[in-house]
């Protein structure tokens, strides 16, 4: 077993982890600061992680994938850890964070839609901005707002950096030919909220959850992009969600 502390979203989670590179996943995010709780990671949580894998490979209709207990390792510390962090206001979304003069950007769609592709046409096109997580940052709600913070399961691409930002907005991406952009309702954008926010079966833990969903798609901007692959995506975007601040950001 390897011991070690991490600092995510403001908070400290001491992890008993069964193999050292699951600490080494976790380098930029270590502390020695006493923990806020701790969560112990054993072979049963590896094989629960392998099955839940084979029954999506099930779903999808395509040959089971065949994982190290390293890597799986990584994925449920993220379960668990998902579930510690909801008592102290915060998510595990799926999402790609944008950041840009000290605020933060989220979008989020279903797989394949392309948030990675328009993350990069950000990165292109709108100077001084950076990818604050590309996959699953925590969404926190606090006192003084919701925050979107980086962890270490920054996707397949690595996009991502230790941060926590306040989150300006939301914006559900979909695809079409021509590009716009418009403000949307709690009631318009809950479904993808909740399909898009990591959700316990345990029934404490999803009321919870849902509670949390209900605060973030209440205090933060949603709203809804129509977009293509082109450069000019990034510029609706930037601009529509810029332009609720009272600025006339033009780039």
């Amino acid at each position: 077993m390897t011991d070690f502390t991490i600092s995510l979203a403001g908070k400290n989670i001491g992890v008993s982890a069964m193999h050292e590179t699951t600490k080494k996943f976790c380098q930029n995010y270590l502390t020695e600061a006493e923990p806020d709780f701790t969560v112990v990671i054993c072979q049963e949580d590896i094989e629960f992680e392998r099955l839940k894998s084979a029954e999506e490979d099930a779903l999808e209709q395509i040959p089971t994938r065949q994982f190290s207990d390293r890597y799986l390792e990584t994925l449920a510390l993220y379960r668990k850890l998902a579930k510690g962090m909801l008592d102290y206001g915060a998510v595990v979304f799926h999402g790609s964070v944008l950041a840009y003069e000290g605020r933060a950007y989220l979008f989020t769609a279903l797989s394949g839609t392309g948030k990675t592709t328009h993350s990069r046409l950000w990165l292109k096109n709108i100077p001084g901005c950076h990818i604050l997580n590309g996959d699953k940052p925590l969404l926190r709600v606090t006192e003084d707002g919701v925050f979107a913070c980086g962890t270490p399961w920054q996707g397949k691409e690595g996009y991502g950096c230790n941060e926590m930002l306040p989150l300006e907005a939301i914006c559900v991406l979909e695809r079409d030919r021509t590009n716009h952009i418009e403000p949307i309702s709690f009631r318009d954008g809950m479904n993808t909220l909740i399909q898009q926010t990591n959700r316990p079966t345990e029934p404490a833990l999803l009321i919870k959850t849902l509670d949390l969903i209900g605060k973030i798609g209440t205090g933060v901007k949603l709203y809804r992009l129509g977009c293509n692959m082109e450069d000019e995506a990034a510029f609706c975007s930037f601009e529509g969600m810029r332009a609720d601040r009272g600025g006339n950001d033009k780039l």
